[in-house]
């Protein structure tokens, strides 16, 4: 795959794919630029180098159609703030009008196009939606880890019409680390795995349990494998159409002689949104009516105790309902389980990369992913779409 750094970018128009797919406030401020400022390594290296950098993103979910509303106009103000020079909008990213403002950008000067997806073209993988974003540039970059698992026109069609493809520096390190952690771990390597549903790991944990010495399971998705296991878990959220897909996995890990290690103790109410008591009840102990909705301390102690000696620690969901103070303590505890860990520690999944943000320990992690379904698809082994695009686009050549 080629990547940025062998190419020489002055003076021309480079198309870079980004991810500034963030939120806003109700006053349409970005409320965390936390996907701008992954995107700043190849950002400056592009205007350092004088480039003439057009940014190309998606936000939210416009279904191909104009919404006012989601505008990437806020996302160029704040990067202008960023970046300490102006950000230029375009009224859409493809079109007369948009080359027009192509041709009149100066070398290290930056465009950002509107919303993608306010184009069908961009969803559908569009051959000639592609053809239009390419024809606005010299080189293509794609820096959008976050979308690489999604055939999309801008980090996949684009490439079969731009003269240059190649990644950028944030896509190069998501999938160094990835190759790291997944493919060439330093062992023990162990899998933090949690979430709300096992129909949405299975693939996951199935790839991962083919290269793990141990898992530890949490989250919702830890009831059906403990109903699978014949525990009782009251009230608790169990997939019945999953339970034996759970037995499967743990059947297969006896089998290789991988330990699981499922939960002894949670945080249980009666609801999530519940001014109700709440209560730390052993796992065969919850009360009919009542839910588990986070691992409790002795938990959180047996799961510390498995990761000590992990040389790699892959996690990706959290362990309970984090959102609320009253089950936050699981998934917070193992951030700050995994920032004590003398281990290669990557962080995946837009909800635990957000817990690791909360629990102020994001600088001892040694890598948060910026990606959920894409960290995902690598998790289940996946081949990602816009990675392979990148593999077939032709070489850089001279430029």
């Amino acid at each position: 795959m080629n990547s940025i750094d062998q190419i020489d970018a002055g003076g021309k128009r480079v198309l870079v794919r980004v991810d500034f797919n963030v939120p806003l406030d109700e006053q349409r401020q970005v409320r965390d630029d936390l996907r701008i400022r992954t995107a700043l390594p190849t950002l400056k290296h592009l205007t350092g180098q004088k480039a003439r950098v057009i940014l190309a993103s998606h936000l939210g979910r416009p279904k191909g159609k104009k919404v006012p509303e989601l505008s990437l106009q806020p996302v160029a103000d704040h990067l202008g703030r960023i970046l300490g020079q102006e950000v230029a909008m375009a009224p859409d990213c493809i079109g007369s009008e948009v080359e027009a403002m192509v041709s009149r950008l100066k070398p290290g000067q930056v465009l950002l196009l509107e919303n993608l997806r306010f184009h069908e073209g961009e969803e559908t993988d569009d051959d000639a939606f592609g053809s239009a974003l390419a024809a606005l540039c010299d080189v293509f970059v794609n820096d959008a880890f976050a979308v690489c698992h999604r055939a999309n026109a801008s980090v996949s069609a684009v490439t079969r019409h731009a003269p240059v493809s190649v990644a950028g520096f944030l896509l190069k390190q998501e999938l160094s680390y990835a190759d790291q952690a997944l493919h060439n771990p330093r062992r023990p390597f162990a899998a933090v795995v949690g979430g709300a549903k096992v129909s949405t790991k299975l693939r996951a944990l199935e790839n991962i349990l083919e290269r793990v010495d141990k898992l530890i399971l949490g989250g919702a998705m830890a009831n059906t494998f403990l109903a699978a296991a014949g525990t009782d878990v009251g009230g608790s959220k169990v997939e019945t159409d999953m339970v034996a897909a759970a037995a499967g996995i743990m059947t297969r890990a006896a089998k290789k002689r991988i330990p699981v290690y499922l939960p002894v103790d949670g945080v249980a109410a009666e609801g999530p949104d519940t001014d109700a008591p709440v209560r730390r009840v052993p796992v065969q102990e919850v009360p009919s009516q009542w839910m588990i909705l986070d691992i409790g301390p002795a938990s959180l102690t047996l799961f510390s105790q498995a990761l000590y000696d992990a040389k790699t620690i892959v996690w990706n969901g959290p362990l309970g309902v984090f959102e609320k103070d009253a089950f936050s303590r699981g998934t917070l505890g193992m951030a700050h389980c995994l920032a004590e860990c003398h281990a290669l520690t990557v962080v995946g999944g837009g909800e635990t990369a957000e817990a690791v943000q909360k629990s102020g320990l994001a600088d001892r992690i040694s890598y948060i992913s910026t990606g959920g379904g894409a960290f995902l698809a690598l998790m289940e082994g996946k081949e990602l779409p816009a990675v392979t695009a990148l593999k077939e686009a032709g070489s850089p050549g001279s430029i």
